[in-house]
C-alpha cells in the first residue's frame, strides 16, 4: 500500500519556517538576557563581598598548608603513625563529645514540644484566629532567623560559660525551624477527617487529636530525628562562644596552636556526625518506611 505525503505551498512553507525562526530567536534573546542578568548580578554580588581570586589563589598555600601542619604530631611524623599520641586526650574529648550530643538532644526535645503546641496555631487550615496566626508565624520566624550560635552567645552572657546556654540556643532555634515545618505538614493534611469529627459536636482540640495528628505524627517524627542530626554539628560550634561541649575545648586547641589535638578532635566530630547521620537514616527508614530516608 502506497501512501502520498501533502506538500504545502511554498509560501505558506516559508510564513511557517519565518515563525519558527522568530520563535527560536526570541527563546534565545531571553535566555541571553536571563544569562546576562544571572552573570551581572553574580559581579555585583561577589564586588560587595570583596571576593578577590587574585587573593583567594596568593594565600591559597597557606590553607593547604594548615592541613598539612594538623596532620603531624610535635616530632614532625605523621599522626597515624602513634595514634596514641594523636588521640591522648580521648577520654576528655569524648566526655566533652557526648556533653555536645546531650545538649543537642534535650535541645531539640525541647524545640520540638514547642513546636509541636504552636504549629497547630501557625498552619492556616487549623488556626481560627489570622490575628494570631500572624503572631505564632513571626515568633517561629524571629526563633529560626536568628542564628544559633547568636542565641548561644547572648544565652552565655547571660547565664554564664556551660552547657546551659547552648541548650537554650538549641531550644529556641530548634522550635522555630521544626515549628515552621510542622506547620506545613499539618496544612498539607486532609481536611475531611476533621469535617467528620467536627459534625460529631466535637471541640479544635478534639479534632486535632483525632483528624489531624494521625496524619501528621510520621512526618513531625522524622524531621525531629532530621533536626537532631543537624543539631548535633550546631552544637560543636557553639562551643566556639563558650556553650560546652567539644567545640569548646576545639577552638582552644586552635588558639594555642596544638595542631595535631585539632585534627584528632575533627575526626572524633567528624565520626561522631557520620554515626548520627546513619542511624537516624536507618531509624526514619525503619518507621516510615524507605521514602523517609534522606
Amino acid at each position: 500500500m502506497t501512501s502520498a505525503v501533502a506538500l504545502l505551498p511554498y509560501q505558506q512553507l516559508a510564513a511557517l519556517n519565518e515563525a519558527y525562526r522568530k520563535a527560536v530567536s526570541r527563546r534565545r534573546l531571553r535566555v541571553a538576557l536571563a544569562a546576562a542578568v544571572f552573570v551581572a548580578a553574580l559581579a555585583i554580588a561577589a564586588f560587595g563581598a570583596e571576593v578577590n581570586l587574585k587573593t583567594f589563589f596568593s594565600y591559597l598555600g597557606n590553607f593547604v598548608s594548615y592541613f598539612d601542619r594538623i596532620l603531624k604530631l610535635d616530632d614532625g611524623s605523621r599522626v597515624w603513625t602513634n595514634l596514641g599520641e594523636w588521640f591522648w586526650g580521648w577520654r576528655k574529648w569524648l566526655k566533652l563529645l557526648g556533653e555536645t550530643l546531650l545538649i543537642s538532644y534535650v535541645g531539640t526535645l525541647t524545640g520540638a514540644i514547642f513546636a509541636f503546641v504552636l504549629n497547630f496555631l501557625a498552619a492556616e487550615n487549623t488556626s481560627s484566629s489570622r490575628t494570631l496566626r500572624f503572631a505564632v508565624r513571626r515568633i517561629l520566624e524571629f526563633a529560626r532567623t536568628v542564628p544559633g550560635i547568636v542565641f548561644a552567645l547572648i544565652f552565655v552572657i547571660a547565664f554564664g560559660l556551660g552547657p546551659m546556654a547552648g541548650v537554650l540556643a538549641v531550644a529556641i532555634h530548634s522550635t522555630g525551624a521544626l515549628g515552621k515545618q510542622f506547620s506545613e505538614i499539618v496544612e498539607n493534611a486532609d481536611m475531611k477527617p476533621v469535617e467528620g469529627v467536627r459534625s460529631t459536636g466535637a471541640g479544635w482540640m478534639s479534632c486535632m487529636r483525632f483528624a489531624v495528628l494521625p496524619q501528621v505524627i510520621a512526618g513531625y517524627a522524622s524531621y525531629a530525628l532530621l533536626r537532631f542530626e543537624i543539631n548535633v554539628r550546631e552544637s560543636s560550634v557553639m562551643g566556639f562562644v563558650g556553650a560546652g561541649g567539644i567545640g569548646q575545648e576545639l577552638v582552644v586547641a586552635i588558639r594555642k596552636f596544638y595542631y595535631s589535638d585539632v585534627s584528632a578532635i575533627l575526626v572524633m566530630i567528624v565520626v561522631t556526625v557520620f554515626i548520627i547521620d546513619i542511624s537516624t537514616g536507618w531509624l526514619r527508614g525503619r518507621l516510615f518506611g524507605r521514602d523517609a530516608r534522606t
